[in-house]
């Protein structure tokens, strides 16, 4: 395999697939599509590896689902998991469409990973079709992921968004302890008693350390590829490598500790024997 293929290879644990979107064979009853926004509005909070932890725990299940990068200057998803994201302009309508054709296209998830200072346009596109009402219609339930390192800014832009939508969002609120460790502005705030009075999730994500992010930042490593590569340019040392599996676990186990935003998957035998009638070379999952 070519190097190229290899390093696009990472984010999977099996194949590469040909298209941007899954090809699992899931069984659909009881599940709808499920649309991701992980945001926060404010710039340097950890939006991004909160849509990256994201990606890869759908590759991690083998939950099918399709990425959208709104930063269309500096896309991390785009970068870090180019061969199943592709990007999205909220300032397009035709554009933003995108991300509801696809949730309504079949059922899956769909994660986009919003830039800071976008709500303006995401608010534009949800009125302009009264978006949060065709979610309802056909049965997608919207997330909105508010990435937080508790300062005023940050609760301010939540308590924002709680008025203006209320309950017609499900609230995932993650204390990313990356970029700080005081929350208690937040924790007194009216915005977390309101998410909790509408049935949301506040979860702590545990840091991972700063030069090991870097490394892996630099090379453009999917986490996969972080934990995995052991040689070659690209490979973190064995002891970060280590603190980066040690830190995935952590993550994505604070990930599922809002597990109320999780689609809701056959069981894993039943899957892997709709796997085996579909053929060995079958694609499951995308990155």
């Amino acid at each position: 395999m070519k190097s190229r293929d290899l390093e696009t290879c990472f984010g999977s644990r099996g194949p590469c697939p040909s298209s941007l979107d899954s090809r699992a064979r899931m069984t659909e009853r009881g599940r709808m599509s499920i649309v991701h926004f992980v945001g926060g509005e404010k710039g340097g909070v950890g939006k991004s590896v909160v849509a990256r932890l994201l990606t890869q725990l759908f590759i991690d299940r083998s939950w099918p689902f399709v990425a959208f990068d709104a930063d269309l200057s500096h896309g991390a998803l785009l970068r870090y998991y180019a061969d199943y994201t592709q990007p999205v302009d909220l300032a397009q309508l035709a554009s933003a469409d995108q991300i509801m054709d696809a949730a309504v296209a079949g059922r899956r998830g769909v994660i986009v990973d919003l830039p800071a200072q976008s709500q303006r346009a995401l608010q534009r596109w949800l009125d302009s079709t009264d978006v949060l009402e065709y979610a309802r219609e056909a049965g997608v339930r919207l997330v909105s992921w508010h990435v937080t390192d508790g300062g005023f800014d940050s609760v301010s832009q939540l308590e924002q968004q709680l008025a203006r939508h209320g309950d017609a969002l499900h609230y995932v609120v993650v204390k990313n302890e990356g970029r700080s460790k005081n929350f208690r502005q937040f924790d007194a705030s009216a915005a977390n008693q309101r998410v909790r009075e509408l049935g949301g999730q506040v979860i702590t994500l545990p840091e991972l350390d700063s030069a090991v992010m870097y490394e892996i930042d630099r090379f453009g490593s999917s986490f996969w590829a972080a934990i995995h590569a052991s040689e070659g340019p690209r490979a973190l040392p064995p002891m970060a490598r280590r603190r980066a599996k040690q830190w995935l676990e952590r993550a994505q186990a604070a990930l599922d500790a809002g597990g109320s935003w999780q689609p809701q998957a056959e069981p894993v035998a039943a899957a892997t024997a709709a796997r085996s009638t579909d053929g060995a070379n079958e694609t499951v999952g995308v990155n």
